[in-house]
C-alpha cells in the first residue's frame, strides 16, 4: 500500500475501510480509559497484570498508527504539529519513557471519537433540525462528559496518594468533578493539596470557557432555522433551506418543493 492511499484510510470514515479503523481506535480509547478507571479498585494482582498486558498491547497499536500517520502524511512539520498529532503523542511517550506513570493522559485520544459523530443520524438526538445541529449538540455532551472524566483522572492522581479516605477509587473523583461542575459543592468530598485544588479550578475554568461557546452556537444555529423551511435536497440531503430558495445553498442542485 503507497503512502497516499494509507493517509487516505486513515482520515477517511466514509469507505468501509476507514471505518473500521476509526471505529477500531475510538473503541481502544474506550478500553484503555476502562483499564485506567478499573485499576483504581482493589484487584487481584493478577486481574492487574492481566490489564497491565492488554494496555501494553493497545499502547503498541496506538505508537504503531502514530509512525503510520507521520510516514503517510506528505507535510511531517505540519502534522508533529497539529492538535491530534500532539494529543497521540503525549498519549504514548510518557509510558515509553517510564519516568512517571501518567497513562490517563490517553483519555485525550477520547477527542478523535469526534469524528464518529458525522455518524449520527439527522433524525437520531432531534426530529426537526439539520444534521449539523444534531452534531453541535452531541459535541456538547461529548465536551462535558471528556471534561469531567479527564480531570476527574487528574485529580484521581493527585490526590489519591495524600488523601485516599476522600479520594480512594475514581469513582470518588468522578463524583466529586460532577457535583463541582454543577455548582452543587456539597462539600463532602474535597481535594486537599495545592495541585488538586488548582486542577479543579482548571477543570471550572474549562467547561465555563466550552460549553457556553458552543451552546451559543447550537443557539445561533437554531435561530437560523427557525427562519428556513424543511424542504430536503436530493442531491446532499441538507434538510433546510430558506422559504424562498429554488436550488440548494450547499450543492447548488434544484429543490423539488412539495406543493
Amino acid at each position: 500500500m503507497n503512502r497516499e492511499k494509507l493517509e487516505f484510510y486513515l482520515t477517511d470514515i466514509e469507505t468501509p475501510v476507514g471505518k473500521v479503523i476509526s471505529v477500531t481506535i475510538a473503541l481502544l480509547v474506550l478500553v484503555s480509559s476502562g483499564i485506567f478507571v478499573a485499576e483504581t479498585y482493589d484487584l487481584s494482582q493478577e486481574a492487574r497484570w492481566q490489564l497491565r498486558g492488554l494496555d501494553d498491547c493497545i499502547l503498541m497499536i496506538f505508537a504503531g498508527e502514530y509512525l503510520l500517520r507521520l510516514w503517510s502524511t506528505k507535510n511531517r512539520i505540519k502534522y508533529i504539529l497539529s492538535f491530534y498529532a500532539i494529543i497521540d503523542l503525549i498519549s504514548i511517550l510518557p509510558s515509553f519513557i517510564g519516568l512517571v506513570d501518567i497513562s490517563f493522559i490517553r483519555l485525550f485520544r477520547w477527542v478523535r471519537i469526534l469524528r464518529l459523530l458525522r455518524f449520527i443520524d439527522k433524525k437520531f438526538l432531534f426530529g426537526s433540525i439539520s444534521n449539523e445541529d444534531s452534531v453541535i449538540f452531541a459535541r456538547i455532551l461529548f465536551t462535558l462528559f471528556a471534561i469531567v472524566f479527564i480531570f476527574s483522572g487528574f485529580i484521581y492522581q493527585v490526590e489519591h496518594p495524600v488523601n485516599p479516605q476522600n479520594f480512594d477509587t475514581f469513582l470518588d473523583a468522578f463524583y466529586f468533578s460532577v457535583v463541582t461542575m454543577t455548582t452543587v459543592g456539597f462539600g463532602d468530598v474535597i481535594p486537599i493539596s495545592e495541585l488538586g485544588r488548582l486542577l479543579t479550578v482548571l477543570m471550572i475554568l474549562t467547561g465555563v470557557a466550552l460549553i457556553p461557546w458552543q451552546i451559543g452556537d447550537l443557539i445561533r444555529r437554531l435561530v437560523k432555522t427557525a427562519n428556513q423551511v424543511e424542504t430536503v435536497c436530493q442531491g446532499c440531503g441538507l434538510a433546510f433551506h430558506d422559504t424562498d430558495a429554488g436550488f440548494c445553498k450547499r450543492c447548488g442542485k434544484q429543490l423539488i418543493i412539495d406543493p
